[in-house]
């Protein structure tokens, strides 16, 4: 990473508030299918050869249905992206996080979760009486994922019975994991936690419809 962050390339919102206007405004244009590709030139290229400044960092789901540039129509150097399988929070991604927040200087951080999510899916059949091992690096996922489950269910703290994944409703378990990962980040995170209360940073927790393509939002942590 050699980058010179403090140079910029191009003219990037740096606050919160606009930084989130102008993802809105691309995830707007995504939806209407009108999308102005921005920012994807041979110019723009070779601009970011030896310098980034994105606009934002986001930390999303590894689903190929999504991807940050296209559904928020940015382009080249504009979004620091993180993914895992059901945006699970670990060393390596609250690590880059801090990067892009400390050395990149971005405003605002998106985890962003999806409806009809694999990991989600798999964390509430792996909670059946039935239920087979899984692969013990998907199970070490899924088990991030698994209290989110096991309170939608209403399963009382301490009880370690099996549920019916039949009677547990995937959005709602994947909504609550977007708000548990939210709250692990700032928690994990001294520089993360230390940016929002300074003002210079937000962190919006969003929920991704695949059929609609709209981004919606569902918690925020800072001013936007």
């Amino acid at each position: 990473m050699t980058e010179q962050p403090n140079t910029p390339t191009v003219e990037r919102p740096d606050t919160p508030a606009a930084t989130w206007r102008e993802l809105r405004r691309g995830n707007e244009r995504f939806v209407a299918g009108t999308p102005d590709h921005p920012r994807q030139d041979i110019d723009r290229r070779t601009s970011l050869a030896h310098t980034q400044r994105p606009m934002v960092a986001v930390f999303g789901c590894s689903d190929s249905r999504l991807a940050a540039e296209i559904i928020f129509d940015v382009g080249l150097g504009d979004a620091f992206v993180v993914r895992n399988a059901g945006q699970v929070v670990s060393p390596s991604a609250i690590g880059s996080l801090e990067y892009a927040v400390g050395i990149l200087h971005v405003p605002v951080i998106v985890v962003l979760a999806h409806d009809s999510c694999g990991a989600v899916r798999a964390a509430i059949d792996s909670q059946a009486s039935d239920a087979a091992p899984l692969p013990s690096f998907i199970a070490g996922l899924v088990s991030k994922i698994v209290p989110a489950v096991r309170k939608v269910a209403g399963v009382r703290a301490g009880d370690e019975g099996a549920i019916d994944p039949s009677h547990v409703d995937a959005g709602f378990v994947g909504r609550e994991h977007l708000r548990n990962t939210v709250t692990e980040l700032v928690e994990s995170s001294e520089m993360i936690s230390d940016a929002i209360a300074a003002g210079t940073l937000a962190i919006v927790g969003a929920n991704y419809r695949l059929f609609e393509g709209r981004v919606e939002t569902d918690i925020v942590l800072g001013r936007i």
